[in-house]
C-alpha cells in the first residue's frame, strides 16, 4: 500500500540544527524527499493537525507535531537500535469523520506490518480513529486512556473530543474487552459516567491513586494494546500547552513513567498523544515534556522481554487455595523481570481462561484469602 498519498512531507528547515551525531534525529528516517521504508521500521511517528474535534477550525501556525519533533530529534539516542521512521503529517479529511477513517487505515496497515505508530495530535477524539485501526484483528483488544476527565458526555452540543469514548463503546462490531482510565479527577467527571464504567467492569484510577503508587499503574498499562494520552492529564506547571489550564494533574515524571511502562509492554502496538496546543506553549515546555515521554516509550520498546509464554521455565507458578469459588488462583512471576500475572478462569460455561497482568500486591491479597479486584473485574468480563 502506498501510504505516502496520505501524508505531507516535512520541511527540512527544522532539521538543520538537529542532525548532530548520537542524537535521536540522526537515526530517524523521515519523509522529506522520498517516503521512508516503514515496512521494516520498528516505530513510525506521524503528526495530525486535526483540531475540529475541539470545535475549532484547522490548525494555524506551528503544528503540535512540528514543535514536538524539534525537541524529540535533539534528544540523545538511547540504547536501542533506533530503527524509526517519521512519516510526516497526515492530511486531514474533508470532514472530521474522514480523518478518523484515514487514521484507522494508517494504524491498521502499520500494526499489520508490526510497525508501532506514535501519533502526535490533534484533538483527543482522534483516539476513535486509532481504536478503529484494530477492527481487522478480529479479536478483542484492551485500551488504556490517560486523561483528567472521562470523555463520555451525552450532550449533543459538546465537541467531539468530549464524547469519543461513547463512540468507542457503541462501535459495531464491539471488540473492546477492557478499558483502563488513569488519572481522572473526580470533580471533572459526572458521577453517572463513573457509574457506567463500573457497570461495564472497567478499571478507573483517580489522580490521587496514581500519585500514591505509580508502580500499581504498571499492570494496568501492561494489559493494553493501545494507549492514548490527553495532555490535560498533566499538571499545568509541567505542560502548559493546553486549554483550559489545570492546576492539578500528573507530573511530567509520572507521565514519562507511564510511557516507559507502555513501551515495555509486549502487547502495546500504538501510542497516541493528544490535545497539545503549541500556541499556549510559549516556552516550549510542553513540547519538551511530550518529546521526553516519546523518548521513554521508544526506550521501553527496546527493552521488551517478550514474556508471553507462561508454560516456559522463565516463569515461576504459584497456586493459592481458596475455600469456595474460586477454589484456587494461579499466579505467574517472571524470573527475568519479576513481573506478575494472574490466570482468571471463567466460573460459568466453557469459556476458558485469560492470563492478565497483576501486581505483587494482588498476590499478597490472595494469600490472605481475599479475592483481588482485578480478578473480579476480569471474571465479570469473561463470565
Amino acid at each position: 500500500m502506498n501510504l505516502s498519498i496520505f501524508f505531507e512531507p516535512l520541511n527540512e528547515d527544522i532539521f538543520a540544527l538537529l542532525d548532530k551525531p548520537r542524537t535521536l534525529g540522526a537515526y530517524i528516517g523521515r519523509f522529506t524527499g522520498s517516503f521512508p521504508d516503514w515496512r521494516s521500521a520498528d516505530l513510525a511517528i506521524l503528526g495530525i493537525s486535526e483540531r475540529r474535534g475541539r470545535g475549532e477550525e484547522e490548525q494555524k501556525g506551528i503544528t503540535a507535531a512540528r514543535a514536538v519533533r524539534k525537541k524529540l530529534y535533539s534528544l540523545h539516542k538511547g540504547t536501542g537500535r533506533g530503527h524509526i521512521v517519521d512519516l510526516g503529517n497526515l492530511r486531514p479529511g474533508i470532514t472530521l469523520e474522514d480523518t478518523y477513517l484515514r487514521l484507522k487505515e494508517i494504524v491498521e496497515v502499520l500494526i499489520s506490518h508490526n510497525t508501532i505508530p506514535i501519533i502526535i495530535g490533534g484533538s483527543h477524539d482522534l483516539e476513535y480513529g486509532q481504536y478503529m485501526g484494530y477492527e481487522h484483528l478480529e479479536r478483542v483488544v484492551n485500551m488504556v486512556t490517560v486523561d483528567s476527565s472521562v470523555d463520555m458526555t451525552e450532550d449533543p452540543d459538546a465537541p467531539a473530543n468530549k464524547k469519543q469514548l461513547r463512540q468507542i463503546l457503541m462501535h459495531e462490531p464491539n471488540y473492546l474487552f477492557s478499558l483502563g482510565q488513569i488519572g481522572y479527577q473526580s470533580y471533572l467527571v459526572d458521577p453517572e459516567v463513573m457509574g457506567t464504567l463500573e457497570k461495564l467492569h472497567f478499571e478507573a484510577y483517580r489522580l490521587g491513586e496514581v500519585h500514591r503508587s505509580i508502580q500499581e499503574m504498571e499492570p494496568v498499562v501492561r494489559i493494553a494494546d493501545l494507549l492514548t494520552f490527553d495532555i490535560s492529564a498533566i499538571r499545568h506547571q509541567d505542560a502548559p500547552g493546553y486549554t483550559p489550564a489545570n492546576t492539578f494533574g500528573l507530573t511530567g515524571e509520572e507521565a514519562c513513567q507511564l510511557c516507559w511502562y507502555a513501551g515495555l509492554n509486549d502487547n502495546m502496538t500504538s501510542l497516541g498523544i493528544y490535545e497539545y496546543d503549541p500556541e499556549q506553549d510559549v516556552r516550549e515546555l510542553t513540547a519538551t515534556t511530550i518529546a521526553t515521554m516519546i523518548w521513554y516509550f521508544i526506550e521501553g520498546f527496546y527493552h521488551r522481554k517478550n514474556e508471553t509464554e507462561f508454560t516456559s521455565s522463565k516463569f515461576t507458578k504459584y497456586a493459592v487455595a481458596f475455600n469456595e469459588d474460586p477454589d484456587r488462583m494461579v499466579f505467574y512471576k517472571s524470573k527475568n523481570s519479576e513481573k506478575w500475572w494472574l490466570e482468571v478462569e471463567a466460573l460459568s460455561g466453557n469459556k476458558g481462561s485469560r492470563i492478565v497482568p497483576c501486581s505483587y500486591e494482588d498476590y499478597l491479597q490472595a494469600i490472605k484469602g481475599e479475592v483481588p479486584n482485578r480478578w473480579i473485574l476480569t471474571q465479570a468480563r469473561i463470565g
